[in-house]
């Protein structure tokens, strides 16, 4: 396998990465191996903002909002007069 070296990495993505790495229970690297492995999957489709969203909010089960009744800015102009 290749290896590869990234130089001037922001303190604060390192940071991150050594975050995120700990919340997976693996190493900095296998975090950005998994991280650049997904990242150039290939065969995934383009997805529209509505579709990362339910992506993004599936594992936590989902949310459930409250809409509220939709009620009419104003009166309707009336024309007869």
């Amino acid at each position: 396998m290749a290896s590869m070296t990234i130089r001037n990495i922001d303190d604060a993505l390192k940071r991150r990465l050594r975050i995120r790495a700990t919340s997976h229970g693996r190493s900095m690297e296998d975090e950005a191996r998994d991280i650049l492995r997904s990242a150039l999957a290939t065969g995934e489709t383009s997805r529209n903002l509505v579709q990362s969203i339910r992506a993004r909010v599936a594992p936590t089960g989902g949310v459930d909002l409250d809409i509220p009744a939709r009620e009419p800015i104003r009166d309707i102009p009336d024309f007869e007069q």
